[in-house]
């Protein structure tokens, strides 16, 4: 109990809410041409550093630690970064982070990476703590804004990966001919086939409103409709909705079609196969097409062996008023994940997984299974991804502020450090 009573000294003890403002003042003061701003800054980290040296004087076993907590985590976050060290036993040691809606959010952010939370990459960074950025964007996109926003010595320095477009390739500057890993190189033929006909397929041949209400995004392993619609309204769940039942008809034709000479069906008895799989296999899927008056005519039993074969590499995916989409369930951020720890030598792995979706869930459930890592996920997360996310730890932070976690992540690893 040690800790604890350490911990309730400090935070009772000392103004830790001010040191924590006049370190963020210093921390992110915008670059200005002002002698009085200047001064002011000066002032501000020569308080500061006073601060702080009283913090240090006051534990003279662990000064420098404790002061950095009470400048940089609030009470709660200290705390719940002790109790996930007594749990868990170590710190974190890579970061593993979704960027749309979790370091970002379209709702609170103006679409922008806070500057706090790109302030404290950086420091993680610095401390030589190794971060794997897993998306489903391009790996353009990617690199456009972590260069912008973390700058290129950091995105160019070795110890940063970016797995792109939900695990089809691995980006990681500065491991010679390891750098790009083209993981879709592995894929079957008849997997790409099929992926294929439904990406040639998935807009040309899409009833009108679909066509006017979705927009596509992904690639050829990653067949993504989202709305053109505010996420989250009403008219963005009913035409996702009515894309999630026309996804899965489209794929149990192309999937039909690709088996063809082991199993005869015509499209209305393959679109049944697709959508009484998929129906068994995620609760909400089975929903939406009970909601559309959609629900199959067969029995999940009835699917044909080699049709369900198929289906079980191939992943449908429903996000309620965001996006109903098709993926490769062996291109995948876990997959991705995996090969950027590989490329990076993480051989013994805590990491802090950040994710919103049910891409990123599946990386949290793949670090759970063995110890090597927590979750956090921000408040508005699909309902799998909170369910495992409270059921665990119960990293649960607000729209647009990953940098709530990321303090606790900070607090518990300088914590580790102590022993």
């Amino acid at each position: 109990m040690e800790r604890y009573d350490q911990l309730y000294r400090l935070y009772d003890e000392f103004d830790a809410a001010t040191l924590r403002a006049l370190q963020n003042f210093v921390d992110l003061f915008p670059p200005v041409d002002s002698r009085v701003a200047l001064e002011h800054w000066q002032e501000a980290s020569d308080e500061l550093d006073d601060r702080k040296a009283e913090v240090r004087d006051a534990f003279p076993e662990a000064g420098e630690t404790f002061c950095e907590l009470a400048a940089r985590a609030t009470r709660d976050q200290a705390f719940t970064a002790l109790d996930l060290y007594a749990k868990y036993d170590r710190g974190v040691n890579v970061l593993v982070l979704d960027v749309d809606e979790t370091l970002r959010s379209a709702g609170g952010t103006d679409n922008e990476i806070p500057r706090e939370t790109l302030h404290l990459l950086t420091e993680f960074h610095e401390a030589g703590t190794p971060i794997v950025v897993c998306t489903g964007q391009t790996l353009e996109n990617v690199k456009g804004f972590l260069i912008q926003g973390l700058g290129n010595e950091i995105v160019h320095s070795g110890n940063l990966s970016v797995v792109y477009e939900a695990g089809t390739g691995v980006f990681t500057p500065g491991h010679g001919a390891d750098t790009k890993r083209l993981l879709y190189d592995d894929l079957d033929r008849d997997v790409r086939a099929i992926f294929d006909t439904v990406r040639s397929r998935v807009l040309s041949e899409a009833p009108e409103r679909l066509r006017r209400g979705c927009h596509l995004q992904g690639n050829e392993f990653n067949v993504t409709l989202k709305p053109n619609f505010e996420t989250g309204s009403d008219e963005a769940r009913a035409v996702i909705d009515r894309a999630l039942v026309y996804e899965l008809d489209l794929l149990g034709t192309a999937v039909a079609a690709e088996v063809g000479e082991r199993v005869e069906a015509d499209d209305e008895t393959a679109s049944d196969w697709a959508r009484a799989y998929y129906a068994d296999q995620d609760p909400e899927i089975r929903g939406v097409l009970e909601s559309e008056g959609e629900t199959p005519d067969c029995d999940p039993e009835a699917v044909p062996d080699p049709i369900r074969d198929t289906f079980e590499r191939i992943d449908v995916a429903y996000y309620e008023a965001d996006a109903a989409e098709i993926g490769s369930l062996e291109l995948n951020k876990v997959v991705g994940v995996e090969s950027a720890f590989d490329v990076l030598g993480i051989d013994d792995p805590f990491a802090a997984v950040m994710g919103d979706s049910k891409s990123d869930l599946r990386v949290m459930e793949w670090v759970a299974e063995d110890g090597s890592g927590i979750a956090a996920a921000p408040e508005h997360a699909s309902r799998d991804v909170l369910d495992h996310v409270i059921r665990t730890d119960e990293l649960v932070f607000d729209r647009g502020k990953a940098g709530d976690v990321l303090r606790t992540i900070f607090a518990l690893n300088r914590l580790a450090n102590l022993g």
